[in-house]
């Protein structure tokens, strides 16, 4: 109030102040500037036009003069007396002319000693006028001024003397954060991301929520980040239920579900993180989610290895293959969650599933079908290759020799049981044929592979081992892919003697050029979520897809991790990016991939990309560092040590 009311008697004082002025401006033009301009026109002009006149009589005179005196003596006495008599004439009008002339010169000076002394006289009387009233706005501003110093010296006594006790307390808050909470009339408040339905899909909108305990009141304000206010009407509810969310129903974290008494259908809130989520159910008395419901399948409904899951297999494989061989990112791109979970719930019902010639109808999207097959395979109790073969098939990527790896996993295919042996033929055999269109989908082997590995090959454990083996499973999809025929229609050879498998490490396999699971092997860490590392290696999949028109330009960027070909050393074979060390956690790392952000915290780069400050992150699978002054996530297995 002491501001605003400062600030009104400032804008007042200012007020008078230019008001004055503008007048002062205003006489200045009829006191000084019109008395002048009528100065030069009717005085100096009138001079300036007797001095033409004088100029062109003195000419004239001159000129009669000059012939005069040149007249011969021997002219009549007649002719010379008419002479004499008109230049006589001539010189008297001239000298009236020279008179006038002299006397208005005379009147200009004498007039510009007062017509022009005394405008000047009358401005400076109207800028004193100004300057005194300024001095009495300031005269009456005095007392004001006076008081309004002495409370700005006693506000800033004030705050020199509690500046101590304020950062007192703001010590013990953040060691206390929960004891000194604010006082809410409201059981919990705070922001949410509340998911909303538009024509193109679905949007996280951000809103300020408050809830009662007592009325079970839900308000929902939402709020413009850029204005930083409200960005349109509230809107109230009454709530019904609340329900955790889970992570693998839906790509956002934090999520939960709410049921409204007077509004239709679920709504999807995101809370900014765990412990943030755990606050608002228990306000809400939220539950965990209950089987069977919204998708979600019980223990007799999950996914199996019996006649519906080979149909609900067959199906997709079927739709996929009869519409959309050819669409391009194949399995890469994901479709809508509730679509692909509604998919699932039409084709895991006994009663459809149950009609194996039934085909997909064509209202379903491919990228629903690819997705919801994935998911299946993802809702098997263990995966398609089983826990106890995991190690196996990646100790067999590992081998050096092309030929070896490919007789070892043949042996470890024949090995599974026989339900899991006929559904890993049966889908190999639709993602050969899926490769061989990869001019029209882009889909190559690799790509597949990147796709299909961790869901196919996932570990029983997330260690660090199996994290850093991802991608020994996409090399394992590969050579399923690619030796398919040979794998499910022969029997496996005899497995190989330790010496006979340590000559076969020791070819070269300079004979031959290496295929696309011959490639040197690079490990590097990524995310636990198995439905994030798809997602992770469906990104390397888009990169390697966006640069495959123009090889010359990974060939410049990468050329410094291909390996000799020519040189004999056996250490160069495989050639292996330089991992952080822990005593030098600030670095600059290279950007092996291209990778778009899915949130804000993340950075988005192309392959080439330099960061500066790259060190460990708390996010297990993320590094942290700094691209063009912002500092986000990157994705550990994206980027190498300079």
């Amino acid at each position: 109030m002491c501001i605003a009311r400062s600030l009104q008697e400032f804008a007042t004082v200012l007020r008078n102040l230019e008001d004055e002025r503008i007048r002062m401006i205003e006489n200045a033009s009829e006191v000084l500037i019109t008395p002048l301009e009528k100065f030069r026109k009717e005085q100096i002009g009138a001079a300036k036009e007797a001095k033409k006149k004088y100029d062109k009589e003195t000419e004239k005179y001159c000129g009669i003069l000059e012939k005069h005196l040149n007249l011969s003596s021997k002219k009549k006495e007649s002719q010379l007396q008419e002479a004499d008599s008109q230049v006589d004439l001539v010189r008297q009008h001239f000298y009236e002319v020279s008179l006038e002339y002299v006397f208005k010169v005379q009147e200009v000076q004498e007039r510009k000693m007062f017509e022009f002394v005394e405008p000047l006289l009358a401005f400076l009387q109207g800028l004193f006028t100004f300057y005194h009233h300024g001095y009495e706005l300031a005269k009456d501003f005095g007392d004001f001024k006076t008081q309004l110093t002495i409370s700005i010296q006693n506000t800033r006594n004030r705050f020199e003397g509690t500046r101590s006790e304020v950062e007192s307390l703001m010590k013990k808050m953040k060691e206390n954060p929960l004891e000194h909470k604010t006082i809410s009339p409201y059981t919990m408040e705070g922001y949410l991301y509340v998911q909303e339905k538009r024509h193109f899909g679905t949007s996280w909108v951000k809103h300020y929520c408050t809830y009662q305990r007592d009325s079970k009141q839900i308000t929902m304000v939402p709020f413009d980040q850029k204005s930083g206010g409200k960005g349109g009407e509230d809107e109230s509810v009454t709530l019904k239920s609340c329900t955790r969310r889970k992570t693998d129903s839906i790509e956002k974290r934090f999520c939960f579900d709410v049921e409204a008494v007077d509004r239709p259908g679920v709504i999807t809130m995101q809370a900014l993180s765990e412990e943030d989520r755990r606050l608002w159910m228990e306000a809400m008395d939220g539950r965990e989610p209950v089987s069977n419901s919204s998708g979600k399948y019980s223990k007799n409904e999950a996914a199996q290895l019996d006649s519906i899951g080979f149909s609900i297999i067959r199906k997709c494989i079927h739709a996929v293959e009869t519409r959309g061989i050819n669409e391009q990112g194949l399995y890469r791109i994901v479709g809508v969650n509730s679509r692909v979970q509604k998919l699932l719930s039409v084709l895991m019902d006994p009663k459809t599933a149950s009609e194996t010639e039934t085909d997909i109808c064509a209202e379903w999207e491919i990228k629903t079908i690819t997705s919801a097959l994935k998911t299946y395979l993802r809702m098997l109790p263990g995966p398609l290759m089983m826990y106890q073969f995991q190690r196996s098939f990646i100790k067999a990527a590992k081998l050096e020799n092309q030929e070896s790896r490919v007789s070892e996993i043949h042996s470890l295919v024949h090995r599974l049981p026989e339900k899991n042996r006929q559904m890993l033929q049966l889908l190999m055999n639709h993602l050969a044929n899926v490769a061989n269109n990869h001019k029209q989908n882009l889909m190559t082997v690799a790509n597949l592979g990147v796709v299909f590995g961790p869901t196919l090959l996932r570990p029983q454990e997330e260690t660090v081992a199996a994290i850093m083996d991802i991608k020994f499973q996409n090399i394992v999809i590969e050579i399923l892919i690619e030796n398919h025929e040979k794998i499910f229609n022969t029997v496996p050879d005899m497995p190989l003697t330790n010496a006979q498998l340590h000559l076969s490490r020791k070819k070269s396999s300079d004979s031959k050029p290496p295929s696309c699971s011959e490639r040197p092997l690079t490990l590097f860490h990524t995310v636990q979520s198995t439905e994030k590392q798809e997602q992770r290696n469906s990104i390397i999949n888009s990169s390697l897809e966006s640069v495959s028109s123009n090889p010359n330009s990974i060939l410049n960027s990468s050329s410094s991790l291909q390996p000799n070909m020519n040189s004999s050393d056996p250490d160069l074979a495989v050639v292996k990016p330089t991992r952080p060390n822990s005593l030098t956690p600030f670095r600059k790392a290279k950007a092996l991939y291209a990778c778009k952000a899915e949130h804000d915290s993340e950075l988005s780069f192309t392959a080439g990309t330099v960061f500066d400050n790259v060190h460990p992150s708390q996010e297990p699978g993320w590094l942290e560092g700094t691209l063009n002054g912002k500092t986000g996530l990157i994705p550990e297995n994206y980027v190498e040590f300079l």
